[in-house]
């Protein structure tokens, strides 16, 4: 997935109020960025760390820069921006990336299940037989450890509670995570953060959810998947 034509580089200078930082670009100039990121961001927000942005031209927007990547005090970038996360998997879909996607030729984003709740993407085959996927974005790790959530989620234990009552009704489902690094090689659930979600977690793929991980290739001004790692449970 390419980010774009102009990508600028900085110094994070603090992320605060979540959705907000102050980086000092190479230029000089120091602006204030979007961060389009919930978590905690922890390991990926220190004061001094090396940032990559893009900048929109949308002349509405109040804040024009968004940071995409974060650099790791032993070098590693980490892509931050979790609205591009579906974007890879949706890419990577089409580019037959995923093997054991092959057989589906459809795929459908932001499918409503109930009233209240909303899967990433619902995938389908020439005989209308579905497989549901929530992609949860991963930006933490111990390397070579990759680790989720890096805070508590109630949204993501519904999900997954979702995608076990979506199992029972004899669909296929799937929690993929997406891990923007490229410095890891299994995954675990953040026990220590959250233990519901590590058990709800265990109990989904022990009723026959999918859980997959892959990591991804960063670039300069692109991230694209990579390869999955082995999930450790």
């Amino acid at each position: 997935m390419n980010l774009g034509t102009s990508i600028f580089e900085g110094v994070l200078i603090n992320r605060y109020k979540r959705f907000l930082s102050d980086i000092k670009l190479d230029s000089g100039e120091t602006i204030t960025a979007h961060v389009a990121n919930p978590g905690s961001m922890e390991g990926v927000k220190d004061p001094g760390s090396r940032v990559r942005l893009t900048k929109s031209s949308d002349a509405k927007r109040k804040l024009p820069f968004s940071l995409e990547m974060v650099r790791t005090t032993k070098g590693t970038w980490v892509g931050v921006n979790t609205s591009r996360t579906n974007k890879i998997v949706e890419e990577a879909f089409f580019n037959k990336v995923i093997p054991h996607w092959s057989r589906f030729e459809n795929l459908k984003a932001e499918v409503k299940i109930n009233a209240k709740t909303r899967l990433d993407f619902c995938l389908s085959d020439n005989q209308d037989r579905l497989h549901y996927v929530e992609v949860k974005n991963v930006s933490m790790a111990k390397p070579p450890l990759a680790i989720f959530p890096d805070s508590v989620t109630v949204r993501g234990q519904k999900h997954l509670q979702e995608l076990m009552e979506l199992q029972k009704q004899g669909h296929s489902t799937e929690i993929l995570f997406v891990v923007q690094r490229e410095d890891c090689d299994s995954f675990s659930p953040a026990d220590d953060i959250d233990p519901e979600y590590g058990r709800l977690l265990r109990m989904a793929a022990s009723q026959g959810v999918k859980i997959s991980c892959w990591t991804c290739r960063i670039h300069l001004d692109s991230i694209t998947l990579d390869a999955p790692i082995k999930i450790q449970l």
